[in-house]
């Protein structure tokens, strides 16, 4: 029989739906997190894994819908625009360089492995190349969680994978931008091009001067009556980065974390503690939202387990080598920290998918595929991670307080 709970979520009344949906969420998120954390392992496996726990792969009490994919959407900005906060933009313009090397060799390998495999299981070329596409994206939100977490985020390689991400997201976007352009019929080759040098002046003149310019508009704040004005203008600046990051090509979320490294260096610590209230609230949406989207059915055939398999491999191994390789002049330790943060697809990978499915380029069972690959990747990546940072220690992690 269907959970109470389950029959209003369904078609019960309107006003108990969407307390109930976040009470569902948020709890079972937070206690799997819990039980994961005693266990010494990633909390953020655990509400991953809670998705997959309540939604239709399994005990189906909980449907994604457009509220809980907002409130995910949300949760991943805040958390980038919290990373930011303690990423200083001269210390991304360092590692600039190397960050190039590794987000364009992350982006040709898994490419290309990507198609290829899929290929060699008799795909057509558009569900190749979406696959490859597919397997380009990189979901920083998840090693950025698991860095922050360890207090690692100012490690040049923390650093590098962060930067690394930005240059990934904006190649990868473009990627998908050809992709669904020939999946329509047509490539145009000057639309795309004005979207890729929007995309890199963006992103560019944002690191550049954006920490200029906060710290000569944050200092007048002091200035405005209105109770906790520093972060009203912080959540503005978010806000407004984040809708013109869309508007220059490339995602929300880019915005989102450039608009942490612009206020890194102007803002007052009550500003970081806010935000990491509000990050607190809303990041377990955004990752159990990640495991709602699986949906076991789609795996029963043989060979598409096969396929998974063999992608979800790829997935791990491309952008080990691919992104370890280009960070190698860092050295080994560094290289492999580097490539392991790169590994997550998350959300990102799934948005490819549902893009491909949506212009009828891509079957039901490879956006399954794609789907299974994304959230794989995203479970691996934090014990990798931890695996790859051992023997460094950050600062201890200092709890939300309002005081």
């Amino acid at each position: 029989m269907m959970p109470e709970f389950a029959f209003f979520l369904a078609g019960g009344p309107e006003a108990l739906r969407i307390p109930l949906a976040m009470l569902i969420v948020f709890g079972a998120a937070k206690l799997l997190a819990e039980l994961f954390e005693l266990f010494h392992q990633p909390g953020l496996v655990g509400e991953i894994l809670a998705g997959i726990l309540i939604g239709p792969g399994v005990l189906n009490w909980v449907q994604p819908d457009n509220f809980l994919s907002a409130l995910a959407e949300l949760g991943v900005m805040f958390l980038l625009f919290r990373v930011g906060l303690e990423v200083k933009a001269s210390e991304l313009l360092k590692v600039g360089t190397t960050a190039a090397v590794v987000g364009i060799m992350g982006v040709l390998l898994p490419f290309g492995a990507g198609w290829g495999i899929l290929s060699a299981f008799g795909g057509t070329q558009i569900e190749c190349i979406f696959l490859g596409a597919a397997m380009v994206a990189t979901s920083v939100g998840i090693t950025a969680r698991v860095l922050d977490g360890k207090g690692l985020l100012q490690h040049v390689a923390s650093q590098t994978i962060l930067a690394a991400a930005v240059i990934d997201d904006v190649l990868g976007l473009l990627v998908l931008a050809v992709v669904s352009s020939m999946a329509k019929g047509s490539v145009n080759m000057v639309e795309i091009g004005v979207t890729a040098g929007l995309a890199i002046g963006f992103t560019v003149l944002v690191t550049i001067w954006g920490t200029r310019t906060m710290e000569k508009v944050v200092p007048q704040m002091t200035k405005l009556r209105s109770s906790e004005a520093q972060f009203s203008v912080a959540m503005v600046v978010l806000f407004s980065l984040s809708v013109l990051a869309v508007y220059a090509g490339v995602a929300a979320i880019v915005g989102a974390f450039l608009a942490g490294v612009a206020l890194a260096e102007s803002t007052t610590h009550r500003v970081h503690d806010l935000a990491q209230g509000v990050t607190e609230l809303l990041v377990p949406f955004f990752l159990a939202g990640i495991g709602l989207h699986l949906e076991l059915s789609s795996m029963t055939a043989k060979a598409t387990i096969i396929l998974s398999v063999l992608v979800l491999v790829a997935a791990v191994v491309s952008k080990l080598v691919g992104c370890g390789l280009g960070a190698l002049p860092m050295g080994r330790v560094n290289a492999i920290r580097v490539g392991v943060g790169m590994v997550p697809r998350g959300e990102v990978g799934m948005v490819v998918a549902q893009i491909g499915l949506g212009l009828g380029a891509v079957s039901q069972s490879i956006y399954g595929v794609v789907v299974f690959m994304s959230v794989l990747t995203t479970i691996i990546a934090p014990p990798l991670l931890s695996w790859a940072y051992r023997g460094e220690e950050g600062p201890p992690k200092q709890r939300f307080t309002l005081g």
